[in-house]
């Protein structure tokens, strides 16, 4: 049997899942954090923020998250929309300069039987791909191997973010981006 060695995983696999819900919804509180690096949030908006997704599925897997809680899409406001769909935007870009992908997988799962894990808050996956990243180990085995370790994608995301125009830092460390908080 071969074996795949990935020792960055053994936090995730004893972790305490408990402690996401301590203080409600992890999507609520996560952009609260005094550290953005150790909450995963790479950067955020006004109405908006991206967040890495703890269990991706490629490198460089994200969350685009609108700060309203609701699972309902249609109870957005017009403001928060936008934002969340420019935000998206320059997320596909931060992936693209970090991560020079193939291609992107962008989608919403919307409802209990969607499959997702987090229904009752909004959040939008992109997740880079590159032509031959899905083989033998899902197929044969059900197991995803990740290449690169959380924080090393996270310091990429967030660099290719910075030099995006109209952007500054948080006191967290994420990277802000957009006009209404660029001008104060």
């Amino acid at each position: 049997m071969e074996q795949v060695f990935a020792p960055w995983r053994i936090e995730w696999v004893e972790r305490d899942d408990s402690e996401a819900d301590i203080d409600g919804c992890p999507f609520c509180v996560l952009p609260d954090r005094d550290h953005a690096r150790e909450a995963l949030v790479v950067a955020e908006s006004e109405h908006a923020f991206v967040l890495l997704n703890n269990y991706p599925y490629n490198p460089g897997h994200v969350m685009v998250i609108p700060r309203p809680h609701t699972g309902d899409y249609t109870e957005l406001e017009a403001a928060v929309l936008s934002d969340h769909a420019q935000l998206k935007q320059r997320t596909m870009m931060a992936l693209e300069a970090a991560f020079g992908p193939d291609g992107l997988n962008v989608g919403l799962n919307l409802g209990d039987a969607s499959g997702g894990s987090v229904d009752d808050h909004l959040h939008t996956h992109v997740v880079p791909r590159w032509g031959g990243d899905t083989n033998f180990m899902p197929v044969c085995s059900d197991t995803k191997v990740i290449v690169q370790a959380l924080e090393e994608s996270y310091d990429q995301l967030r660099a290719a973010f910075a030099e995006q125009s109209e952007t500054r830092t948080a006191d967290n460390g994420a990277v802000l981006v957009g006009e209404s908080l660029v001008e104060e």
